[in-house]
Parts: structure tokens; C-alpha cells; sequence
């Protein structure tokens, strides 16, 4: 278990086999497989999460079947119908866009499958539970950092994409953190746009055409990940002004965390990814064994049960904490 704990201690003990397992023909109980459907394993973070629950689950006595939709809506649906007709026990979704699944979620709970909506709130009442971080907080760390590093000036507001439920909760956090220095006048908020997909090139895009449409008069950015949080600060490095206007990001990617070290980067959130990862996959196994849950926070937008963990702000200061849980060497990060 990660030195990070819970922010709300977990309720939910669940006692299950150690026993590894082969891919039966079909799905049981007692040998659970799972469909693990994952938006897009190009982006870092998912690969961790991939390998850590695929870990865990087999810790459980459980297989899994990963599949990665490419950031392809269609593709995720189609993987999920795929993933059905081969009787998995529950589906893990990393969704790319929830409002897609409706209708593949109502065939999944005809055919009895549990569904964890992991990381990525779907609003469907046939999402049987939600795992994630607290996001709306990420954003809240993220804005709170920012306006530490830059407490008067004009903002550029960045936030994930419009299909992702927890780009509207980091934005939101962010403005939450920001909103009295708005209020008071002491911040600005120049514009605010969405990142298609969470590409960077696209936020690159966007952050080139705001400098020169702001003549490079912007003293702070909110990047809502590390992804894009690169780009924008390439785009600053073109103006000769990398390391001199604060940017905010999260998940603690290598190069993200160089950036921070290098002073580039004023910040990132540190999601423990094995602790959801093995989470996730205690709630899956245990939702296919029938076990009971007491959650440990209110139930989520359309009443879905969900469980929510602590992120973690890392800055230049404590980046060794990555060390102390062994997410990174200290010669990956460079660090003496």
C-alpha cells in the first residue's frame, strides 16, 4: 500500500484468493474475468493503471481483457460490445466519452455484468460503482499552486475534454481556488478553452494563438494535465518565456516531473495509481462475489455509489516523495 492514505479512510475489506488464473472459456464467480475498456493507452498514465490492475487482479484470482479504444468513441463502444458477448463477470470502463455508452451499458446489465466506471464518472444508473480521485480537488490544488506563484495577472484557462466528466470537476475546482482574486480584481481571466481529446498538439494550437492574440501579456496558465501542459509551455519556450509564467498540470508524468524540476512547470498531482488500480479491482472481483461495500462518500451525480482517494500536489520540493513510493528512480527523475 502506497505511504499516501485515503483522505476518507476505506471501509471496504475485501478477503479474496491469491490463486492466478488462465482465461477460462467462459466467465465465473469463482474465477472472474474482466474487460478492462480504456479510453487511450498512447497517454502514459493509462499503461500504469493497465499494469497495476491487471497486478492486482490477478492477486484476486481474476483475469482481465484489456482493450484500448485509441480515443476512438466508436471503438470503445464496439470493444464494450465485443467484451459482452464473451460473458465477462464486470466491466472496468476508463470511458472517452460517457454519454456514448448508454445504450452498451443497458445490454451489459441484461447480461448480469457488474460495471466500474474507474477514474472517469459515466452517469448511468447501470454503472454499479465509481472509483477515482478527488478531481474536483486536483483542480482546486491546481488553481490554489498557480495563484500561490502568481497571486495578481491575466490567466489562460485550459480544461480537458468536453466529453470527460472530470475536466468539468478540475475546471471547476480551478476556478474555485481562483474565484476570490477574481472577484477582489486581482486576477483576470482572459479566456477559457476546452482540449479536444486532451491532445497536446491541440493545446499547443490554442496556446500559440492566445500569446500572439494577448501580444505574450498572459502571467499564468492552467493546464488541466501534463499532456497538455507540455505544450503550452513549448509554446512559452518559443516566446522566451518558459520557466517565467506559471503553469499547473497532473499525473505526475516523467517528463512532466523533469519540467518541474527544471522550473517549467510550476506543479503536478500525484494520483497513486496503484492505489486505485488495486482498488478498482477489489471492487470488481468483490461486486462479481456479491460482497457488500460501505463507500466512503456521497453518492456521485445520478446516484451512483462511489469511492474517492487522495491526490497529492507535488512541486520541486517534494518530488522525492515518487521515490519514497517507488513510482520513479531517483535517476529517472535526476535527482542526487
Amino acid at each position: 500500500m502506497s505511504r499516501f492514505t485515503v483522505r476518507r479512510t476505506l471501509l471496504a475489506v475485501l478477503a479474496v484468493s491469491a490463486t492466478c488464473v488462465s482465461l477460462p472459456a467462459f466467465a465465473s464467480k469463482d474465477k472472474p474475468v474482466i474487460g478492462f475498456s480504456i479510453d487511450d493507452l498512447r497517454v502514459e498514465r493509462w499503461t500504469r493503471d493497465r499494469d497495476y490492475f491487471i497486478e492486482a487482479a490477478k492477486k484476486l484470482g481474476a483475469d482481465v481483457n484489456v482493450q484500448s479504444a485509441d480515443g476512438d468513441t466508436a471503438k470503445q463502444v464496439s470493444q464494450i460490445e465485443n467484451l459482452i458477448s464473451k460473458k465477462v463477470d464486470a466491466l472496468v470502463i476508463v470511458p472517452k466519452d460517457q454519454a456514448t455508452l448508454s445504450n452498451v451499458l443497458k445490454e451489459a446489465r441484461k447480461a448480469g455484468i457488474k460495471v466500474v466506471s474507474y477514474d472517469r464518472l459515466i452517469k448511468s444508473p447501470n454503472v454499479d460503482a465509481y472509483i477515482s480521485f478527488d478531481n474536483e480537488r486536483v483542480g482546486f490544488m491546481q488553481g490554489e499552486a498557480i495563484f500561490k506563484a502568481a497571486p495578481k495577472g491575466n490567466y489562460y484557462v485550459l480544461s480537458g475534454d468536453p466529453g470527460d466528466n472530470n475536466a468539468k470537476l478540475f475546471k471547476a475546482g480551478a476556478m474555485k481556488a481562483l474565484d476570490p482574486a477574481i472577484k477582489k480584481g486581482d486576477i483576470k481571466i482572459l479566456g477559457e478553452q476546452s482540449v479536444k481529446d486532451w491532445l497536446p498538439a491541440n493545446a499547443l494550437s490554442i496556446t500559440e494563438n492566445v500569446l500572439t492574440q494577448h501580444q505574450n501579456k498572459i502571467d499564468a496558465f492552467i493546464a488541466p494535465n501534463d499532456g497538455t501542459a507540455g505544450a503550452v509551455i513549448q509554446a512559452l519556450a518559443a516566446q522566451k518565456l518558459a520557466g517565467k509564467v506559471p503553469v499547473s498540470g497532473q499525473d505526475a508524468e516523467l517528463a512532466a516531473c523533469k519540467r518541474v524540476l527544471a522550473g517549467t512547470q510550476t506543479m503536478t498531482v500525484y494520483k497513486p495509481l496503484r492505489l486505485i488500480a488495486s482498488e478498482a479491482a477489489k471492487l470488481a472481483v468483490g461486486l462479481v462475489k456479491g460482497e457488500k461495500f460501505t463507500f466512503n462518500a456521497e453518492k456521485a451525480e445520478g446516484g451512483i455509489e462511489q469511492i474517492l482517494l487522495d491526490p497529492v500536489v507535488l512541486t520541486k520540493g517534494n518530488m522525492d516523495l515518487l521515490v519514497k513510493d517507488n513510482f520513479y528512480t531517483k535517476e529517472q527523475l535526476g535527482l542526487k
